[in-house]
């Protein structure tokens, strides 16, 4: 009987907080056509151009906040689901990251090298899109096909809608609320606009309304729509009343238009709504990373904070929480049943 395995996929992070390493690491992660969407010769014009004689510095001292004596956060916390998930599923589970090391190359070869032959890999990402799930999917097919032409893979798909998983994030946010809070933010990361009509084979989508309709084709595919669902299903299982939620979308980059609100614009003109005292989380992470750890937590709490709000409190991701395990053993497990369902 061929022998199965699982491959947790991250985003990844650089190797160090030195401007070199940084650097490596941007310019692999910003050059992916996946994530700036431009032809070859302008992406490299804008990321080996432009970005890359600046923005290095400026990342490495950010990732200097949030680094810790083990390394990156991201980086720790992926190995310490690994370890636990490894303590309750029978088969061999590796991480790799979809940038840096440890590659999705080195994932897939850790579990070939023990004798695996079909993979169940996981791309940790709630909700679909084409700067996360499909470039992970694209990368380790890239992979098979090149290095690994006989293995099987079998991918988990978004699950932002799953009960399981809402009950969990939910439980989570529960447990981590302040005693003092007016509005729950849930931010989460932004993708260019283009990239919702990039990602529908259905080309139903329409950013002005269908988001919020019941049904729509494109939904399956919308980043946009699956966040916004995301939160609804969440504040049901919470019993929040709507008016004291607000969903916002942080991390743009350039002067593309990306989708909005847009958390920082946010931050900034809340206050003067009323609005002082604010809890935030953001489920489009399912580990704590730069974007949550210095974006939200340091950098948010001070846009909020000096445009007049007075409490600010950041709600961590799951991480290794016990009963996201379970969420993440449950879902590979329906993955690694459908192997023996072939």
């Amino acid at each position: 009987m061929a022998k199965k395995g699982i491959l947790l996929v991250n985003l990844g992070s650089p190797r160090s907080t030195a401007v070199k390493d940084v650097k490596e690491y941007l310019d692999e992660f910003l050059m992916d056509e996946k994530v700036i969407d431009y032809p070859w010769i302008f992406r490299a014009l804008l990321v080996r151009g432009i970005i890359l004689n600046t923005r290095p510095a400026k990342s490495a001292a950010a990732y200097t906040t949030v680094w810790t004596e083990e390394g990156s956060p991201l980086i720790v916390i992926t190995k310490k689901i690994q370890k636990k998930l490894q303590k309750i599923t029978d088969v061999p589970v590796e991480i790799g990251m979809r940038y840096a090391e440890p590659s999705i190359e080195t994932g897939i070869r850790k579990l070939v090298e023990n004798g695996v032959s079909e993979i169940v890999l996981f791309p940790l990402y709630p909700q679909y899109a084409m700067s996360t799930t499909e470039t992970v999917i694209e990368k380790a097919e890239e992979v098979r096909k090149k290095k690994f032409p006989d293995l099987k893979i079998q991918y988990i798909q978004p699950f932002y809608h799953r009960d399981m998983y809402i009950r969990c994030l939910a439980e989570s946010i529960q447990e981590k609320l302040p005693e003092k809070w007016d509005t729950l933010m849930f931010s989460y990361h932004g993708v260019p606009e283009r990239h919702i009509y990039k990602t529908d084979p259905t080309k139903t989508c329409n950013l002005n309304d269908c988001c919020y309709r019941e049904t729509n084709p494109s939904h399956q595919f919308c980043y946009r729509h699956q966040c916004f669902n995301t939160t609804e299903r969440v504040i049901e299982k919470l019993g929040l009343s709507k008016d004291k939620v607000i969903v916002s979308f942080q991390s743009r980059l350039g002067k593309d238009k990306w989708i909005e609100p847009y958390t920082d614009h946010t931050l900034e003109t809340i206050p003067a709504r009323g609005i002082k005292n604010l809890a935030v989380v953001c489920p489009a992470f399912v580990s704590d990373c730069l974007e949550t750890l210095e974006e939200i937590s340091v950098e948010g709490k001070e846009q909020f904070l000096e445009a007049g709000g007075e409490n600010f409190h950041y709600i961590p991701c799951l991480n290794d929480e016990d009963r996201w395990i379970e969420v993440i053993r449950t879902l590979c497990e329906e993955k690694l049943d459908q192997f023996y369902q072939v």
